[in-house]
């Protein structure tokens, strides 16, 4: 199969996804809109994932390439592909499918209990959030996850359309990155930790792999 993502900044990448990919033998390519972007045209990939950023939706002033990566969006979902968001992927396809996406009452950042939807995982899971922006659901999407602090945490739209608002493909590496570049908003609250409670928190990573992995084999039979 071949993956297309799109990749915010530098820090932000695939991270446990890629494991995944690799481990399937599967193709990557990106787009980096941080470099010098390039956008494949729609026969040259079979699935699309979006990756996490700090900027906002709504940041298109300062970050002119939004435009073409929501169009992009729009195109793919368009296209029948099935299409991963993350963080801030997951409100680029909020936005794409006409929802709206704002900041949430809470900075949430940390390693905190979601409540899924049986359809991801039975139950509640503690999942690593980075996130200050929320959105409403998008018309005909099926809630999948909440939290105390943002009551949209996980959607699906259609059959092949996901988004999460947290990070089930945190690693140690890319735990690391974050906190060296945006380490400056870990100001201490109710629903953000420190950086000590940030890198204690990653033995959870072991189970948001497996239902991360669990999500990616059932996008992959839409290719």
């Amino acid at each position: 199969m071949r993956i297309h993502y799109l990749q915010h900044v530098p820090f932000e990448g695939l991270a446990a996804i890629e494991d995944w990919a690799k481990d399937r033998s599967h193709t990557l390519t990106a787009t980096r809109w941080y470099e010098k972007p390039l956008l494949p045209q729609q026969q040259d990939f079979d699935m699309l994932i979006v990756m996490g950023g700090p900027m906002g939706i709504y940041d298109e002033t300062d970050y002119p390439w939004l435009r073409d990566e929501k169009q992009f969006i729009r195109e793919s979902i368009d296209a029948g592909k099935p299409v991963l968001g993350v963080c801030l992927g997951s409100q680029l396809l909020a936005d794409v499918l006409g929802a709206n996406v704002y900041p949430n009452k809470h900075k949430e950042i940390g390693w905190f209990p979601v409540r899924f939807d049986k359809e991801l995982y039975d139950g509640e899971l503690v999942v690593c959030h980075w996130h200050g922006d929320t959105f409403d659901l998008p018309e005909g999407a099926v809630r999948l996850g909440e939290s105390v602090a943002c009551k949209n945490q996980a959607y699906r739209s259609g059959d092949r359309v996901y988004g999460l608002q947290f990070h089930f493909e945190m690693t140690p590496a890319a735990l690391e990155g974050m906190i060296a570049v945006c380490g400056h908003e870990l100001v201490k609250g109710d629903w953000v930790q420190d950086p000590e409670e940030l890198r204690n928190g990653i033995h959870y990573a072991e189970t948001t792999r497996t239902v991360l992995f669990r999500l990616l084999d059932r996008l992959e039979k839409f290719t």
